[in-house]
């Protein structure tokens, strides 16, 4: 991905340290999306991508710092700027998870060097993200019975021992394994147990309860 498909938003109401950082991010070739202060980047449309967020620690209608903490888990990566840094806030905004935490003036190439950083972050992390939502949707595709077949074969059992679990003639086992495969984009069933590991089914064997208890009746 091109870093014109990526952006920054930078949130400051020193319109100077606005400028600044744009040239020395525009300077790379990024794209800039500038807000004066907290209220106006939470409530303004934001294009979608990777992308991090530059916050200025002292905004005119809050703190930074109080702003990231009523983000998280909603924003991209952080990175503070700020002309007076102190130890607290720094400690503070980076067990918050900010990414960095640069004096006002900062250098371009430092603050380059760590907004390339954070755009990597998020974009590995939005891919991830993606990729799981895909899975639970092929998972979710499964029948009850396919979810019941696939939790046990993927922990380990035969398929004759499925067979007796559920009491299912192997034949069928066999069938609603294949179909689990094929539903679930299985190459391998290494892969399969790789996927299983990535969502949250219940352990059948190990809460010694039937399927029928956990997951509710099921036809073949």
């Amino acid at each position: 991905m091109t870093d014109s498909a990526r952006n920054v938003f930078i949130v400051s109401g020193d319109v100077r340290v606005r400028c600044d950082i744009r040239r020395a991010l525009e300077a790379h070739g990024l794209n800039t999306v500038e807000f004066e202060t907290g209220a106006a980047y939470r409530g303004g449309p934001r294009p979608d991508g990777p992308a991090c967020l530059i916050l200025d620690v002292v905004l005119p209608d809050m703190c930074g710092l109080g702003l990231q903490q009523e983000l998280a888990g909603k924003c991209p990566p952080v990175l503070f700027v700020s002309r007076h840094a102190d130890v607290a806030s720094t400690v503070r905004a980076m067990k918050a998870g900010a990414l960095d935490f640069l004096t006002i003036p900062f250098c371009p190439d430092l603050l380059s060097s760590a907004v390339h950083a954070a755009l990597e972050v998020d974009a590995t992390t939005r891919a991830q993200r993606k990729r799981m939502e895909a899975l639970r949707e092929r998972h979710e595709r499964l029948s009850p019975r396919e979810r019941q077949v696939m939790c046990l074969v993927v922990s380990g059992l035969l398929n004759k021992q499925v067979a007796s679990e559920l009491g299912i003639s192997e034949v069928t086992v066999e069938i609603h394994r294949s179909r689990v495969m094929q539903k679930m984009g299985a190459a391998s069933f290494a892969g399969l147990v790789r996927m299983a590991e990535c969502l949250p089914p219940p352990r059948l064997r190990s809460h010694g309860r039937s399927p029928a208890a956990i997951f509710g009746p099921a036809g073949l």
